[in-house]
């Protein structure tokens, strides 16, 4: 029997980093596309303030080699508004919905 090939990375080992973007009315919600060398934790947290994702709604973690994965939404809402907070910035307007539904202070 043929196998099909695997979605696991080949580094497997590490923890990876998905985004759940909003797109609005018909099109709905979707796991964005990302390269695999950009679904580290820093990157992900660039993107999302550089404004890659439209309208994120959840962020999940897992790691494959050890068997793990949750919803890191909150923490990286956090991470997101320490960041703005520090340099004097307001959070961008299209994370404010994120932040304020996941950060865990506002």
């Amino acid at each position: 029997m043929r196998r099909s090939p695997s979605i696991v990375p080949e580094a497997a080992d590490r923890d990876v980093y998905l985004v759940l973007d909003d797109f609005g009315g018909p099109l709905g919600r979707a796991w964005r596309e990302t390269d695999e060398n950009n679904t580290d934790r820093q990157t992900i947290i660039t993107d999302l303030l550089d404004g890659q994702y439209s309208n994120p709604s959840q962020v999940v973690a897992f790691n494959t080699t050890s068997g793990w994965s949750r919803d890191v939404s909150a923490e990286l809402a956090d991470e997101i508004a320490k960041q703005c907070w520090s340099v004097g910035f307001e959070v961008p307007p299209y994370l404010k919905n994120f932040v304020q539904r996941n950060c865990s202070y506002h």
